[in-house]
């Protein structure tokens, strides 16, 4: 079962988050062959992390519970809040498969959400900027709720795009990057 996590940081806890860096790192490497995707979520000035994404197929919901709910950044408060769903691999590749795109390397989460229940085209122009894209499901893991993509592109715009235009109640569109430890 693939499952997107979207960790929100609390307003203040950069402090916290940096001292905590590496037990991050390291719960995380428990978890590198069930990863799809990782990373910072950033702040306008594409350095500051604000959230962190996780992309992960794992056997069941309890395993992603634990996942989220044990993770250090969340036992320590960095976290103001989190969403968990399931979710569906429509690229069926990780990031570390993505095959290199624009050369400044800007990278979006663009994610949607409701009302349209149906399944989110990919447009033939853009499957090469994306890294990952798929529905976000209900617990039942068929009822979709959105759709999430990260992807490159030349800015935040462009990056909106990807998913098409007036087809859902909420567009939001963040900075992220790839996540790990440097030269991962």
């Amino acid at each position: 079962m693939e499952f997107f996590c979207y960790h929100r940081d609390r307003a203040g806890s950069a402090v916290l988050r940096a001292q905590l860096l590496e037990d991050h790192w390291s719960y995380l490497d428990r978890y590198s062959a069930a990863m799809i995707a990782r990373g910072p979520v950033l702040a306008d000035d594409n350095e500051t992390a604000i959230g962190s994404v996780h992309l992960l197929d794992l056997p069941d919901p309890a395993t992603a519970r634990d996942f989220v709910f044990d993770e250090p950044n969340y036992r320590a408060g960095v976290y103001r809040d989190v969403m968990l769903r399931r979710w569906h691999n429509t690229l069926g590749r990780t990031m570390w498969e993505f095959p290199a795109g624009y050369t400044d390397h800007n990278r979006y989460l663009v994610l949607g959400l409701g009302p349209d229940p149906e399944s989110e085209p990919i447009p033939p122009d853009r499957r090469d900027a994306l890294i990952a894209h798929g529905p976000l499901l209900a617990d039942d893991g068929t009822t979709q709720l959105g759709t999430i993509a990260l992807t490159e592109a030349p800015d935040a715009e462009a990056a909106r795009l990807v998913l098409t235009p007036g087809r859902y109640a909420e567009l939001e569109v963040h900075r992220w990057d790839y996540g790990g430890r440097p030269g991962e």
